[in-house]
């Protein structure tokens, strides 16, 4: 009789049958579902099956828990199904033909722009911070700023425009290069092309709507003139170049000759591609602005403008992912010229506000994520201070939801702001200083105005998070229910085994302590960002922000378990029949064993400080997952008073962990 054979058989109906399953894989811990119909999964009764320890859906995967023996469960559960298991690639595959053409245009923005973060959140702090000191006139009767009255601070204000332009100015850069790394194309052709997207010989792309059409310079080449505009801030054709490129250069890679193509390829690929982003792509993203711009323009001006400053603070915030959000300076400096203020401006301060509120209520929701934080809380800070590309990229496109829920808090504080009439003295800061560029007499307004941009996103997102959140998430107090029924289970698996092990441990001499696996800071494992390890589903023990790069074995032990095939994780038991899981990073399954080198077998007996797997922190980094690596007790055998000790600085077999009698 197969171990897991009742398991096996109970899954298998309850996830829907064989009819209902499009692809399996599995991890170190999960067994990886594609489902045709996903809402013929009972996700209670599947959590009710003893070596089951939770559930959850993630990017169109449906994934079960099992734990350390997940491999001996897959091998069962295809034989008795009947079913071929695939790689993690081919069930990520699958996983997108459950999505929605709207979730796989996310998904692909996502990707896309994850490795972007880190400098949008940074480039968002420096402009907010320069908008402060800058921008915002605080002394002098409000005549002056910071920057205006100390040479110190002026000095900051223009030396932080270095990183500020490097950043926004600059973006088009970054986003082809992420696409041709996402695509797996020649990275340094990305950069090329993005460079020339943005060049000094041409003109700045945030300058274009003050520039009358007969001072734009042009390339004239007799039959033809191009104009020489620059892409500064723009995302659509940044985009829609970088894939013209990718394209280009596959083909040529699949009918050029090997020994020629490191000439002709990068030049065939390049040459044409810098050419239709500056004849094709340009203009179309122009032209897509200058609509923008005159649709927004007349219908403020309509009869219906309370009606149309909905609809604008509905879409402010997706126009600010296209890139083309800096056409409404012109519409506000005609406003400004006509009738000395602005209606548009506050509008805008508005949805900065509106979506900075939708990253408030994700940073409480997901309060105990450190992984998120570290995304949520500079995100809303510069959210806030006017600076919302670190929001929209990094938080609210990422899950959808909060996404919307700003939108619509911008769309009913927008029609407030202009129901009342609301002016600005001109384009001013973003998000909560933008009262400062309120003509006062409409500052009561404009307050209401802002307390709506702050509480309706707020509330909604905590409500929709609240939900949607928990369905990703594991079901915390079942999931512990239903860890003990399975601790239950293994701990009552036959007579043989458990004085098999009694006898091994005698035996051996007696195993006090298991010394840190990996030279680095020791952390409680509530602290790492993975629900699963946080919340103990898969059992109790320690995590390791790695300072080293090798993982040793913390005892004499016996592989019990690796994955071969990414090499990120394996388990071991030590002669007290204690049983340990090692995984290095969170969700570092996704790099395919790229960065991980697996330096023992199954079966195999290693002694105390014996390298186990070695790991590139740069490639995990690279890949955006964090480093962070836990070493949990998924049976505890004949171990009592188990101590899990954190808090220090570990070195690698010489540093004690965890502690038990």
């Amino acid at each position: 009789m197969a171990k897991y054979e009742n398991d096996v058989k109970q899954l298998l109906t309850l996830i829907g049958g064989k009819e209902n399953i499009q692809a399996v894989s599995h991890c170190m811990t999960r067994m990886r579902f594609v489902l045709i119909d996903p809402k013929k999964a009972d996700e209670k009764a599947i959590e009710r099956i003893p070596s089951v320890k939770g559930t959850f859906t993630q990017a169109g995967q449906y994934q079960v828990i099992i734990g350390n023996d997940v491999a001996v469960f897959y091998n069962e559960f295809t034989a008795y199904a009947g079913i071929e298991g695939v790689s993690k690639d081919a069930v990520k595959a699958a996983a997108k033909t459950n999505q929605n053409p709207a979730q796989k245009v996310m998904s692909a923005l996502g990707e896309i722009f994850a490795p972007l973060i880190p400098a949008l959140i940074c480039g968002g702090l420096v402009l907010g911070f320069r908008n402060v000191i800058g921008e915002i006139n605080f002394f002098n009767d409000g005549t002056q700023s910071l920057a205006d009255i100390s040479q110190f601070w002026a000095g900051t204000y223009n030396f932080l425009w270095l990183i500020g332009e490097a950043v926004f100015h600059l973006l088009p850069v970054g986003i082809v290069w992420s696409i041709t790394k996402k695509m797996g194309t020649t990275q340094i052709l990305g950069i090329v092309l993005g460079l020339t997207l943005v060049s000094s010989q041409l003109l700045n792309g945030f300058s274009v709507a003050d520039t009358p059409a007969a001072d734009i310079p042009v390339w004239d080449f007799g039959f033809a003139k191009v104009e020489m505009i620059g892409y500064q801030g723009q995302v659509i054709a940044a985009m829609m170049a970088g894939f013209v490129l990718v394209y280009l250069e596959k083909f040529f890679k699949k009918h050029c000759p090997e020994v020629i193509s490191m000439i002709v390829v990068p030049f065939c690929s390049l040459v044409p591609a810098v050419i239709i982003a500056h004849t094709i792509v340009g203009p179309i993203g122009w032209k897509i602005g200058d609509a923008i711009a005159n649709v927004v323009y007349n219908g403020l001006m309509s009869p219906f403008g309370v009606a149309f400053a909905g609809l604008f603070g509905l879409l402010y915030a997706p126009i600010v992912m296209t890139g083309l959000h800096h056409m409404t300076n012109a519409i506000d400096s005609q406003l400004t010229s006509l009738y000395e203020g602005t209606i548009l401006w506050p509008m805008i301060a508005l949805s900065n506000i509106a979506q900075g509120s939708a990253v408030l209520a994700m940073s409480i929701l997901q309060k105990k994520n450190e992984r998120a934080q570290q995304v949520n809380i500079p995100a809303c800070i510069s959210c806030y201070l006017g600076v919302t590309e670190p929001a929209l990229f990094g938080v609210n496109l990422k899950y959808g939801f909060p996404l919307v829920c700003g939108m619509i808090g911008s769309a009913i504080a927008a029609m407030i702001s202009v129901g009342s009439g609301v002016q600005a003295f001109s384009i001013g800061v973003g998000g909560l200083p933008g009262i400062l560029s309120i003509k006062p007499e409409f500052y009561l307004y404009f307050l209401l105005a802002m307390a709506v941009a702050i509480a309706v996103p707020f509330i909604l997102t905590m409500i929709v998070g609240s939900r949607k959140l928990s369905k990703e998430a594991l079901l915390g107090e079942d999931a512990v229910a239903a860890e003990a029924a399975a601790d239950t289970q293994s701990g009552a698996e036959g007579q043989a085994a458990d004085e098999d092990k009694e006898s091994a441990a005698e035996a051996a001499e007696p195993l006090t302590e298991l010394k840190a696996g990996l030279t680095g800071k020791v952390i409680p494992l509530d602290d790492v960002p993975d629900n699963v390890f946080s919340q103990h589903v898969m059992g109790d023990g320690i995590a390791i922000e790695p300072e080293s790069d090798t993982v040793v074995a913390p005892a004499d032990a016996t592989v019990n378990a690796v994955m071969a095939d990414t090499g990120h994780a394996c388990g071991l038991t030590f002669a007290n029949g204690m049983e340990l899981l090692i995984h290095i990073g969170v969700d570092t399954v996704d790099m395919n064993g790229d960065g991980f080198t697996l330096l023992v077998s199954e079966g195999q007996k290693v002694k105390a400080g014996t390298p186990l797997i070695r790991f590139d922190k740069e490639k995990i980094r690279a890949a955006c997952h964090p480093s962070v690596t836990v070493f949990i007790v998924t049976e505890e055998g004949n171990a009592k008073d188990i101590q899990y000790l954190s808090g220090m600085e570990a070195v690698a077999g010489e540093t004690p962990v965890v502690r038990f009698q």
